[in-house]
C-alpha cells in the first residue's frame, strides 16, 4: 500500500493559474457527485481569497488516480506569504511548478522554487495559459532551465518533464501546439515521476507543519508522519522547539480524502494527517515516540523586513462600529494569530495601548489588518518601516529586486521613479511587445512606488519584488512629494464647501460623510499641509435669482484601498480601521498639539 501515496506541492507566482488547476483536478477525478455545486476556485474558501483573487493560506486535498492516492498541495504566491510556503514544502515529495506562457519566471517563482529545490523535491514544469495569444512557451520553458541552473538544482532535477496547457480550459498535454481533451497527461507524469512517500519504520516521528482550528475540539496539527505509526489514543511525546518535552495522548486521527477529512484508526509514515487532542503546540514541534523521543530539524523560517505600530482606535468616532475596541482585544487577537502565522512577530511597546508588529511586506500585514476589520475589531496602525539592522558596525537595511514590464515608450518614466528612490538598474530587455526592467532598490523605496508607476505607466506596468539581502544603508529617500489638506472641524462635509476648496487639491471624502477634526480630507497640490473647513454650508437668505446661484460640480472623491493608504501615509498620520470605515487622520487632531509635536518627526 505505502508505493500509493503521491505528496505534491503546487508553486507558481501569483495568478499563473495554481487553484484553477487544483479545481480541474478536483473535478477530473471525479470528487463531486453528478448533482452538487462546486463553483470556481474552491479552495480558495474564505471570502478575502476570493474578493482578491488570491491564495493566503496553503491548503491540503487528495484525490485518487489509478488507485493512487495524491495528496496535493495548494501554496500561496506571494513572496509577503513565503513563511507559509516554507513550512508546507516539508511535506511533499515533488513539486509542481507552473508557469505563465508569457509571463515565464518571476521574482516570487525564483523565491519558492528555491526553497523547494533545496530540499531536494522532484520538479515537474506545468507551462500553462498557452492559448494566450502572444504566448512563448519554448522560450518560457528555456528560462526555467536557466533559473534551476542558477539555482544549484542537481542533475535529477534539472532533467525535469513539462507539460503544457491551460487550466482554464481544461487540458494538458506533453506538446504544446497538440491540444488534449482532459489533464490525464500530466496526472501520469505525477505518477511516473514524482517517488513515492517513503515508508521509514521505527519509532513514530511527525512535524507538525500547519494548524487547523475548529470551536469544538479546538486547535488540531496537520503534518506529515515521517517515520513509523501514528495511532488513534496512542500516548506520544510532543517535542517542543526549544528541546523539552510534553506527554500527551492523541484523541483522533484523520487523513485527508478529496476536500475534506476521514477519520482514522492509524497512519503510516508518509501520509499527512490531521491530529486531535494535543495541547500547547506550535508550529515546528515534533510529535514523537512516548518513551524515546527523538526531534526532527526545525523548520527556519525567513525573517521578517517591515513592522508596523499596531494601536487602540482613540478618534473621536471610537467605538462606533466595532465589537472589539480595547487594548486588551486587540492583543489578544495578534497572539492568536501569532500562533499560525509563523512569519509574524508580535512586541509590546512601552505604551500598554501599542504594539509592533512584525512581517514580510505590506500585503503580508495588511491581510491581518482586513482579517481582523471584518472580525469586528476597531484599531489604528501607523506609517510601516523597514527593519534596519547593524551588522560588523554598518547600518544595513534590506534590498529587493525590483522586476517591472512596462510598455516601451514609458520606460523612461518608471526608471526615472525608480532611480529617485535609490533604486539601481541592473536589467534592461525586450519581453514579447514589452521592456523587462530589473532594479535593485532598498525596500523603503518599494513602499508608495507601485502607485506612482500605476499612475505614470497608466496602469500597464507588471510589478513584482523579492527580498535580496541586506546592505548598507542607502541614504535619504524622499517621501511623499504632496501635503494633506487636513480637516479644521467636526461634522457633515457640505458640496458647498467641497466645490470652493477644489482648486487647494484633490478630495478623499464625498458630500454628506461624518469628519473630525484632525482627519486628513485631500491631497494638497503644494508640499505643505492645509487646514481646510469641509463643514461650513452656504448663506442662507430668503433671496434667490435664477443666474447668480451656481450649480455644484464636484470631482469624484478618490477612494484608496488599504494597501493604498499603508503606502500613502507619513510617519506623522495614522489609518483608522473599523468594520465599516477606513480614514486617514493625524496623530496629533488639533493644529496646536502638531506644531508642539513637530520636531518628533523630522528625521523620520
Amino acid at each position: 500500500m505505502q508505493n500509493q501515496i503521491r505528496n505534491i506541492a503546487i508553486i507558481a507566482h501569483v495568478d499563473h493559474g495554481k487553484t484553477t488547476l487544483v479545481d480541474k483536478i478536483l473535478h477530473s477525478c471525479a470528487i463531486f457527485r453528478d448533482n452538487q455545486e462546486t463553483g470556481e476556485l474552491i479552495l480558495d474558501n474564505n471570502d478575502l481569497e476570493r474578493e482578491r483573487g488570491i491564495t493566503i493560506v496553503s491548503k491540503n486535498v487528495s484525490v485518487r488516480y489509478k488507485d493512487v492516492k495524491i495528496n496535493i498541495i495548494d501554496t500561496p504566491g506571494h513572496a509577503d506569504f513565503g513563511g507559509e510556503v516554507e513550512r508546507v514544502l516539508k511535506m511533499a515529495d515533488g513539486v509542481l511548478l507552473l508557469c505563465d506562457a508569457f509571463e515565464g519566471a518571476m521574482p516570487q517563482t525564483r523565491f519558492v522554487t528555491q526553497k523547494a529545490l533545496a530540499l531536494g523535491l522532484k520538479p515537474i514544469v506545468v507551462v500553462n495559459k498557452v492559448d494566450k495569444e502572444n504566448c512563448r512557451p519554448e522560450e518560457v520553458y528555456e528560462q526555467i532551465f536557466e533559473l534551476f541552473f542558477n539555482l544549484d538544482a542537481t542533475e535529477e532535477q534539472l532533467e525535469f518533464p513539462v507539460i503544457y496547457g491551460s487550466s482554464k480550459q481544461g487540458w494538458m498535454s506533453t506538446d504544446w501546439k497538440k491540444k488534449t481533451e482532459d489533464i490525464f497527461p500530466l496526472m501520469d507524469a505525477i505518477l511516473e515521476n514524482i517517488p513515492p512517500a517513503p515508508y521509514n519504520e521505527g519509532t513514530l516521528q511527525m512535524q507538525i507543519t500547519s494548524l487547523d482550528y475548529s470551536s469544538f475540539v479546538g486547535r488540531i496539527a496537520i503534518g506529515r508522519v515521517a517515520r513509523g505509526t501514528i495511532k488513534e489514543n496512542q500516548p506520544v511525546s510532543l517535542v517542543k522547539r526549544d528541546g523539552s518535552i510534553q506527554k500527551s495522548r492523541i484523541k483522533e486521527l484523520y487523513t485527508f480524502e478529496g476536500l475534506g477529512k476521514v477519520k482514522a484508526t492509524q497512519v503510516n509514515a508518509g501520509d499527512i494527517c490531521a491530529v486531535v487532542g494535543i495541547e500547547g503546540f506550535e508550529i515546528g514541534d515534533t510529535i514523537a515516540d512516548f518513551e524515546k523521543p527523538e526531534q526532527l530539524e526545525v523548520i527556519k523560517i525567513d525573517e521578517p523586513t517591515m513592522n508596523m505600530l499596531f494601536t487602540i482606535n482613540n478618534s473621536p468616532f471610537f467605538g462606533k462600529e466595532g465589537k472589539f475596541v480595547t487594548s486588551r482585544h486587540v492583543r489578544d487577537r495578534l497572539y492568536k494569530e501569532m500562533e499560525k502565522n509563523l512569519a509574524l512577530k508580535v512586541v509590546e511597546t512601552e505604551s500598554p495601548d501599542s504594539y509592533l508588529v512584525y512581517g514580510r511586506g505590506i500585503l503580508h500585514l495588511s491581510v491581518l489588518i482586513e482579517t481582523m476589520r471584518r472580525e469586528g475589531y476597531e484599531l489604528q496602525v501607523g506609517q510601516p518601516q523597514v527593519i534596519v539592522k547593524e551588522i560588523d558596525g554598518v547600518k544595513c537595511e534590506p534590498i529587493e529586486v525590483l522586476t517591472v514590464d512596462v510598455p516601451g515608450d514609458v520606460a523612461g518614466k518608471v526608471i526615472e521613479l525608480v532611480t529617485q528612490r535609490k533604486g539601481e538598474l541592473l536589467v534592461m530587455e525586450p519581453k514579447g511587445d514589452l521592456q523587462h526592467l530589473e532594479f535593485e532598490i532598498p525596500s523603503r523605496g518599494i513602499i508608495g512606488l507601485r502607485n506612482n508607476v500605476l499612475t505614470a505607466t497608466a496602469g500597464e506596468a507588471i510589478m513584482a519584488h523579492r527580498f535580496k539581502a541586506y546592505e548598507p544603508w542607502k541614504g535619504n529617500i524622499p517621501g511623499r512629494a504632496n501635503g494633506v489638506l487636513v480637516s479644521m472641524e467636526t461634522g457633515k462635509t457640505t458640496a458647498f464647501s467641497i466645490d470652493k476648496l477644489q482648486d487647494r487639491g484633490r478630495f478623499f471624502v464625498d458630500p454628506g460623510v461624518d469628519i473630525y477634526e484632525g482627519q486628513i480630507l485631500g491631497e494638497h497640490i503644494r508640499d505643505n499641509d492645509l487646514v481646510v473647513n469641509l463643514v461650513k454650508g452656504k448663506q442662507l437668505t430668503n433671496m434667490r435669482a435664477s443666474g447668480s446661484d451656481d450649480n455644484v460640480r464636484i470631482a469624484p472623491a478618490i477612494k484608496f484601498s488599504l494597501e493604498e493608504s499603508m503606502e500613502y501615509i507619513q510617519a506623522d498620520e495614522y489609518i483608522e480601521v473599523t468594520p465599516q470605515s477606513m480614514r486617514i487622520r493625524k496623530i496629533y487632531l488639533t493644529e496646536n498639539e502638531r506644531k508642539i509635536n513637530a520636531k518628533k518627526f523630522v528625521n523620520q
